[in-house]
This record gives structure tokens, C-alpha cells and sequence, in this order.
């Protein structure tokens, strides 16, 4: 069986407001001041008193190796006769060494005897073993924009900038401007489609943007002067990267779960870009008709510009108060501000979602009152101006077409022409194709 470990050492354990005894008419912290005073007087005697036994026990030990080597002398019987007078005897030596051996064994007791009695205290507990001091040579440099939101970290391959859409999107106040949905110019729509209600997608994943901003960000260290590197990055890279991410954000219903995500990946999230995204997303969703959707997304949206708003105001990087903003959630005065800026974000996207639909459709109605007037009537053409380059009039091919191919060029849509096709015999098939080819209908 093992032994056990003793914690007598720690009996001994002296606290400075361990003292009881004060008198009343005694301050508590002058008396303490005084105990420690004295504790500290107290140890550097006994200090001293150690020093000064050590030093005549060196002292004792010394003589100890001079009378041994005389003894050595004399047993070898190596002195001369001429020096037999300055010589000690034997006897003599003998009893000096007892002596000295004698007063080194008290001065050995008085020391072991300093050491069991001695008070254990803060100064003389513990000592301190390595000491290392580790600079951080990044810390000086601001990761953040003045509008709050956090930049892309230099060493990361996969964000290299932060795109400028301060200027398009007003997140922080909640103001969504005309231009924010702006997207890519879409294809000229088919007679078909043009009496279809197209909506956006629900994901902004494929917005892209014309803008471009640059970020400096600083190289490695190096040698000789600082240089600096100037990284680009568009909303389009942005989502390429981190539409996954965000769309994951996107979906967290609680509190909690929210301020884990963000402690987790707020260096993504807490950019420019991230903001935008959600603007966008929950724009998209109120065109689209998912309404409670776009509330949650709206509402996150709200978190990430509050956070930023945040450390615009105190000057911080915006990670540094993903705690305290949500610490301030529970308070119920904040929590109820903060849902009165979601519910007017809200608001806000219900009344863009009515105009920018209001836009699509008179941009398309437009197209197609555009597309209805430079339309020709292949009737009113003289026939030999419509021939194709089979010979063939095209007017006449098309009347005697089945159905379902008619249908699919009115239409203009090739999946429906293939499957007309498909559904017929493939002598039938081949006719009537080479008929369209001959007749300009189609291009071989």
C-alpha cells in the first residue's frame, strides 16, 4: 500500500484576515496592516539569523578540512622536527573537531527547527517557476470598418477584401434604397412566358454585383520597408464562398443557438456582405410569398446590424460584443426596443417587395408591348419573299404541323418540341422536321 501524502506543511497557513482578536476600538485594516508589518519584520530576522548560523557553519566546516588534513600529516609522519612545537597534538585535534562537529549539529537543530515552525503566507507559498511575456504583434491593427462590420482577415485564402455596399444598402437604419435588388438584366421572355408571374428566386445566391472595393491589407512581415497588397472581392465571390453559411443563419430560431453561430463564425458573418445578403434574402422572400420566412430572416438580419451598430458606436471590432448585445436581449426595456426595429424592418420589406414587383412587371410589360410591335404577320409578306431555303413557305408547313409542334414554336420552347417529337413515328418525325428545315421554321 502506498503511503499517503502529508499535509501537515499546511497547518501552518498564516492569513492576514484570519485575526479575530481585534478590538473594537481597533480599525480592522490597521490591524491587518499591523499583523502583516510585523510578519514581515518577523521573517527578515529569521532571515538574517539563518544567514549568520550558515555562515558559521561554512566557517566550522572549513576548519573541520584543515584539522583533517594535519591529522593525515601526522599519521603519515611527514613533520619535521623542527616544527614538532607548532604542532597540536593528536588528542587536541580530536577534541576540536568533536567541537565544531558538536556546535554544527545545534546550529543544524536551530535551522530545521526554523524550518517545522515556519508560517506558510502569500509571499512565501509559491514562487513563480517561468515567466514569459507573449505580444500579439496583429493587436494593434483594426479589423473592423468605421461602419462597424468586421474585414476579411488577411491570412484567410478565402476572404480577401470587403465589398463596399454601405452606400446601396442601409442596414444599420433600416432603410432599403432602389437599388439594392439590382440583378443581372434578364433574357428577352417568350409570348408564354410573358403571361406567367415570375418572381426571384428565393435565394440571392446568383445576384451578382458591379461593384468592386478594395481592402489593404497588410503582408508577412519582411524585410525592408512595409508594403502593402490590395485585395478585391464582389458580392458575387462573397456568396460563392459563404451562401451555405449564411443560409444556416438564415434558419436559427433561438437566442442562444444564434450567439453560438456567430462566436463561431462571426468573421464571416459579421461582414458587409453577410448583411447584404440577408436584406436580400428577405426581400426575396416577401416577393416570393413566404412571409414567415422572411420575418426570421429579417430578424437576423436585425442582429447582425445591431451588433455592428454596436461596435460603431464603442469603436471595437464587432465580435468583441456578440456577448454583450445578447447579454442586453435580456433585459426586457432592449428586447422590446429591438423587436419594434424588426417589426419596422418588416414594414420596411413589405413596402419595397410591393414596388420592386410593381417595377418588374411594368419592365416586362414593356419588353413585350416592344416585342408585339416589331412582330411581323408572315401573312402579309408576299410568299416569295417568306420561301425558306428549301423552297418551302413557311405559313403553309405550319398549318399542316400536328398540334403539339405548333404549339411548341408559338410557345418557343425547345423541351416541348422535343417531346412532339418523341411522340411520333420516326418516319413522321423525320418529314415533318425537314419540312420546318426547308421552310426556315427551324435551323438545321
Amino acid at each position: 500500500m502506498s503511503k499517503g501524502f502529508n499535509y501537515s506543511k499546511w497547518d501552518n497557513i498564516e492569513l492576514s484576515d484570519d485575526e479575530d482578536d481585534v478590538h473594537p476600538n481597533i480599525e480592522k485594516e490597521s490591524w491587518f496592516r499591523m499583523k502583516h508589518r510585523s510578519r514581515i519584520e518577523r521573517e527578515e530576522r529569521e532571515e538574517a539569523d539563518k544567514k549568520k548560523i550558515q555562515k558559521e557553519m561554512a566557517a566550522a566546516d572549513l576548519r573541520k578540512k584543515e584539522l583533517k588534513k594535519l591529522q593525515a600529516d601526522i599519521a603519515k609522519g611527514n613533520e619535521d622536527d623542527s616544527d614538532d612545537d607548532d604542532l597540536e597534538d593528536t588528542e587536541g585535534l580530536e577534541a576540536e573537531l568533536k567541537e565544531l562537529a558538536k556546535s554544527n549539529d545545534a546550529r543544524q537543530a536551530t535551522l530545521d527547527e526554523y524550518e517545522k515552525n515556519k508560517k506558510w503566507n502569500i509571499d512565501n507559498m509559491c514562487k513563480v517557476v517561468e515567466e514569459r511575456t507573449i505580444i500579439n504583434p496583429r493587436a494593434a491593427q483594426e479589423k473592423f470598418s468605421e461602419a462597424g462590420y468586421a474585414l476579411p482577415d488577411d491570412d484567410d485564402d478565402d476572404t480577401k477584401g470587403t465589398p463596399d455596399v454601405g452606400k446601396d444598402v442601409d442596414v444599420t437604419s433600416m432603410s432599403i434604397k432602389d437599388d439594392v435588388t439590382e440583378k443581372p438584366k434578364p433574357k428577352e421572355p417568350t409570348a408564354s412566358e410573358a403571361s406567367k408571374t415570375v418572381a426571384p428566386s428565393s435565394k440571392p445566391k446568383k445576384l451578382t454585383s458591379a461593384k468592386t472595393t478594395t481592402v489593404v491589407a497588410k503582408k508577412k512581415a519582411v524585410a525592408g520597408p512595409d508594403r502593402e497588397s490590395v485585395a478585391m472581392m464582389t458580392y458575387h465571390d462573397f456568396t460563392q464562398k459563404y451562401a451555405d453559411l449564411v443560409e444556416e443563419f438564415m434558419l436559427l430560431q433561438n437566442w442562444e443557438a444564434s450567439k453560438q453561430f456567430l462566436l463561431l463564425h462571426g468573421n464571416v458573418l459579421l461582414q458587409e456582405n453577410a448583411s447584404n445578403y440577408l436584406l436580400l434574402a428577405s426581400l426575396e422572400d416577401e416577393m416570393n410569398g413566404f412571409r414567415e420566412k422572411m420575418k426570421l430572416t429579417a430578424r437576423q438580419s436585425q442582429i447582425i446590424s445591431n451588433i455592428a451598430e454596436l461596435a460603431k458606436s464603442l469603436h471595437t471590432h464587432p465580435g468583441n460584443v456578440i456577448l454583450p448585445f445578447f447579454q442586453r436581449l435580456e433585459q426586457p426595456e432592449f428586447l422590446l426596443g429591438f423587436q419594434d426595429g424588426v417589426n419596422s424592418f418588416i414594414e420596411k420589406i413589405k413596402a419595397r417587395a410591393i414596388v420592386k414587383k410593381e417595377e418588374i412587371d411594368a419592365e416586362r410589360k414593356e419588353e413585350l408591348e416592344q416585342e408585339a410591335q416589331e412582330a411581323v404577320d408572315l401573312k402579309e409578306v408576299p410568299k416569295e419573299e417568306r420561301v425558306g431555303p428549301g423552297g418551302l413557305d413557311p405559313v403553309e408547313v405550319f398549318e399542316t404541323l400536328p398540334l403539339s409542334m405548333q404549339e411548341a414554336f408559338e410557345s418557343r420552347e425547345v423541351d416541348d418540341l422535343k417531346k412532339a417529337i418523341m411522340e411520333m413515328e420516326p418516319e413522321e418525325a423525320e418529314y415533318h422536321m425537314k419540312r420546318c428545315v426547308d421552310c426556315g421554321l427551324w435551323n438545321a
